[in-house]
């Protein structure tokens, strides 16, 4: 749900009520990951999406059912091993959905979705699997630890369910937890679906160069926040990156100790230039984030290895520098190059091999840790949907309010 905050605020502002579908459970190879969303207004006016197209149309036949009869619904696709073509994921996944009636003056709802869009941390958990009176139901959770809304049932579970959602908060994931109805962290009886929303993951360019203003454009693309930074200010200029979110004149290394870098940051050194690479390199490498690298040719960096080593870099340390920087795609521009660097990114933070899936013969998608995810997906117990040739698995409860 948190997956469309913005379009969503709009709704609740304009008083309009709409069901939501949410993934809240993937198998196999799912075209989208849990949170992603699709909403339906009275209107039938639909935004977001669930599986990029291969079930949108029963989906949105849900949340039209939902909103006329106020029902929350979970419902399973999958693949129909007899005819591929006939159901909606060809490629052999199954994913979970729940879908959700929402009026415009539920206050934890419109309480979640106003901080995602403007960019607050916050958690939405919602009972996604338990006791048909509970299914649904939500709390908003804060990074503090408070929350609001209850998922009325027994005294202490919405205490735990707040507890393990700002456990989630705290890393930003978004996923799953069990826990009992009595509030026991027993994995039994209640399955929350937890939505994290945090701020978008900061990009650090070094070197106000060329190559630079193209990875600007690479790294907003792919949702970061996007800093420049370089200690030349004729070339650290907004008529040269006019799509930065900040412009930071300054000695890198300096900027890099005294700015938030988290264990999701990026930074990319373009300098090439060893007095600014290494002493900058020499602080980024003893930073907990998540990517390092640095532009160069073979003779730069080996160069700058030395260096780093003998100013104290472990071989450890070293080692977590992507240097030279970006996958080898033959990349001449600085379009393309910035495409090789956010490729390498992108394979680093989810676990890719960077090789070609053509030859590869790996699964083509991977789950939220980067590992491979299983083939295996929930197949029994299954019905077949005459709306669309879909394997639905069905179950209803109350509206959540």
């Amino acid at each position: 749900m948190l997956d469309i905050a913005e379009e969503l605020n709009r709704w609740f502002e304009q008083g309009r009520d709409f069901a939501v579908a949410t993934v809240v459970a993937v198998g196999g190879s799912a075209p989208r990951g849990p949170g992603a969303a699709l909403a339906v207004d009275r209107h039938g006016t639909a935004i977001g999406s669930v599986s990029g197209g291969c079930v949108e149309g029963a989906v949105y036949d849900l949340c039209v059912q939902a909103l006329q009869d106020g029902r929350t619904v979970r419902e399973q696709f999958g693949y129909s091993d007899e005819d591929a073509f006939a159901v909606g994921l060809t490629c052999g996944g199954v994913i979970e959905v729940l879908v959700t009636p929402v009026h415009a003056d539920v206050p934890v709802f419109r309480a979640g979705v106003s901080a995602a869009d403007r960019g607050e941390a916050a958690a939405l958990a919602r009972v996604a699997r338990g006791p048909a009176e509970l299914l649904g139901r939500a709390l908003l959770v804060r990074p503090d630890g408070s929350y609001e809304g209850s998922l009325d049932g027994h005294p202490e579970l919405d205490r735990t369910a707040a507890q393990e959602a700002r456990a989630m908060l705290d890393t930003g994931r978004t996923g799953s937890v069990e826990i009992a109805e009595d509030g026991s962290r027993c994995p039994d009886g209640v399955t929350l679906f937890v939505e994290s929303r945090v701020p978008p993951p900061r990009m650090i360019v070094f070197g106000a160069v060329d190559f630079a203003a193209a990875l600007v454009r690479a790294g907003k693309f792919l949702g970061y926040h996007v800093t420049v930074c370089d200690a030349r200010p004729v070339f650290a200029t907004r008529v040269r990156f006019p799509d930065a979110d900040d412009l930071v004149v300054d000695w890198p290394h300096r900027y890099l100790r005294r700015t938030a870098t988290d264990q999701r940051t990026v930074l990319c050194v373009l300098t090439h230039d060893a007095k600014f690479d290494v002493p900058l390199l020499e602080t980024a490498l003893r930073l907990p984030v998540a990517f390092v690298g640095a532009m160069g040719s073979r003779r730069t960096h080996e160069d700058r290895d030395r260096r780093l080593r003998e100013v104290g870099l472990a071989d450890s340390e070293l080692a977590r520098l992507h240097s030279p920087i970006g996958l080898d795609l033959g990349a001449r521009t600085p379009e393309e190059t910035a495409l090789s660097i956010a490729a390498e990114i992108v394979a680093a933070r989810r676990g890719g091999t960077g090789v070609p899936l053509t030859d590869s013969g790996t699964l083509i998608h991977h789950d939220v840790d980067g590992r491979e995810e299983s083939e295996d997906g929930v197949r029994q117990g299954s019905r077949q949907d005459p709306r669309a040739g879909l394997t639905v698995i069905a179950r209803r409860a109350p509206a959540a309010r």
